[in-house]
């Protein structure tokens, strides 16, 4: 899992775009979402994205996904769950302090934010604290339920 998150952080780029285009499909089947009802899909969506973004980002489903915000670099990843930068104890050679075989996830999020046309900025956005009322809930489902009820009729933001 571990070099998958360090091949998710090298092809941030391309990723935030796939997660731009998905995010619109997702807005686009939002009508779809609520007629079938979201407590119903919640289990087969969040069994889905956590194959998928455990494949490609190590993913925890805390339930409030910021992997746009972090380079492609998921904050959960780190020993001390830090969602808004590293702490005092990272190594002068950038490994962890509490894994020593693992590179910073933070300093990784920063290397992945750099590939991102605008990811310097997203990764300076103070995340709130971890809800951990939403672990294992899906943050694809989070994400429609919350920007389509905030969006125009026939359209995404």
């Amino acid at each position: 899992m571990y070099r998958a998150r360090l091949w998710s952080v090298a092809h941030a780029r391309s990723l935030d775009r796939f997660y731009s285009r998905f995010e619109r499909l997702l807005l686009w089947l939002a009508p779809v979402c609520r007629a079938i009802g979201y407590q119903r899909l919640e289990r087969p969506v969040a069994a889905l994205e956590r194959g998928v973004k455990g494949l490609l980002f190590d993913c925890r489903m805390c339930g409030q996904c910021v992997l746009s915000s972090t380079g492609m670099s998921c904050p959960m990843n780190c020993p001390k769950n830090l969602r808004n930068g590293p702490c005092g104890g990272v190594r002068a050679d950038g490994q962890c302090e509490v894994n020593p075989r693992m590179r910073c996830v933070w300093l990784l999020a920063y290397a992945g934010a750099e590939r991102i046309a605008g990811g310097i900025e997203r990764i300076r956005v103070i995340q709130p604290a971890v809800d951990r009322r939403l672990e294992g809930r899906s943050s694809w489902l989070r994400l429609v339920r919350e920007r389509s009820s905030s969006s125009p009729p026939g359209g995404a933001s």
